[in-house]
């Protein structure tokens, strides 16, 4: 296990994570821009379930639209009709390949700096990505709400690999990257294993994520994923850290020690755990960053993790 511990902080109570995500320090990932390729685009936007009834889908009269976050990006809300946008990698291939789930608290979709500015930024650096535009967790249109977005995530990955040749990936190479309730999400598909393995991911990547079950954080599911009570049975299912084995994928975290949303034991706790199971884990804690730094800003040393999971993700065996 490598700790790539790069400052000190002190604890301030675990925040609920998710449900603040809107008043969160969200930094303009957008900023990196400037370093990406313009011709580094998506070669394609899939609808997830084409030709097929769309899972626990029920009749509604939303109609998908976007929507300006925080610091100027873009988010979408009422999504109805989940997409999978594809960027291949350029430069020196690495034949792996990565899962985005943007972030947003369950609450809407930030699409744009946890979406796409990140598969682009892996596309560069030889790491094919596929950009998830899920459903929420929305009882209007979902007669199973919590269970959509996991629905949607699992879908995505067996397209990734129905598709691998195309796309140049290695057998065995799909992991998931995920933002705040992103990386929720991504963590419940290690976790929550399908009985399908082309729907299971390879490794994650989690930033700024969400592992334990708090009680702010039992809110926020109940609030914004559930849209009720849990039952006993569910709260054992949601204490994810009793859920890790030795079959849970490596992880590369990535948190800020000032992070007052999603507090930074939701990585150390999770490390501990996958080390007493002899996973592989690296962990990047940055002193300041805050919630939502999406690839990072030079002046407090965020910008660096990009380099340093698309390294990790090529030594993966």
């Amino acid at each position: 296990m490598h700790l790539g511990y790069l400052g000190h902080g002190t604890a301030d109570g675990v925040r609920l994570c998710g449900a603040f995500v809107l008043v969160g320090r969200f930094l303009m990932a957008s900023l990196l821009s400037s370093f990406l390729s313009s011709e580094v685009v998506a070669q394609e936007e899939i609808e997830l379930w084409a030709g097929q009834e769309i899972p626990f889908a029920k009749e509604n009269g939303l109609k998908e639209f976007e929507l300006v976050c925080w610091g100027g990006n873009m988010c979408a809300d009422d999504i109805t009709v989940p997409t999978l946008s594809f960027y291949p990698a350029k430069e020196n291939p690495s034949g792996k390949a990565v899962l985005v789930i943007p972030g947003g608290g369950y609450n809407v979709v930030a699409f744009s700096y946890e979406g796409h500015d990140t598969a682009k930024a892996l596309a560069e650096r030889g790491v094919s990505a596929g950009v998830l535009k899920y459903r929420l967790p929305d009882n209007r249109h979902s007669t199973n709400p919590q269970m959509t977005p996991l629905t949607d995530a699992r879908r995505a990955l067996e397209i990734m690999r129905d598709r691998a040749a195309e796309l140049g990936i290695q057998d065995g190479h799909v992991g998931v990257l995920g933002y705040s309730a992103g990386a929720h999400l991504a963590t419940l598909t290690g976790l929550w294993r399908s009985d399908d393995s082309n729907q299971n991911p390879n490794f994650s990547v989690l930033v700024y994520g969400v592992t334990r079950l708090t009680k702010s954080n039992q809110d926020w599911l109940e609030t914004s994923v559930y849209h009720r009570p849990l039952t006993e049975n569910e709260i054992a299912k949601n204490t994810l850290l009793d859920l890790v084995n030795e079959e849970t994928p490596p992880a590369f975290l990535v948190h800020a020690m000032d992070d007052n949303v999603c507090h930074y034991t939701e990585s150390t706790y999770y490390a501990e755990r996958l080390t007493e199971h002899g996973v592989e884990i690296e962990m990047h804690l940055f002193p300041t960053g805050g919630h939502g730094f999406g690839l990072g800003l030079a002046e407090d040393g965020t910008d660096q993790w990009m380099d340093l999971v698309t390294h990790w993700v090529r030594r993966l065996n």
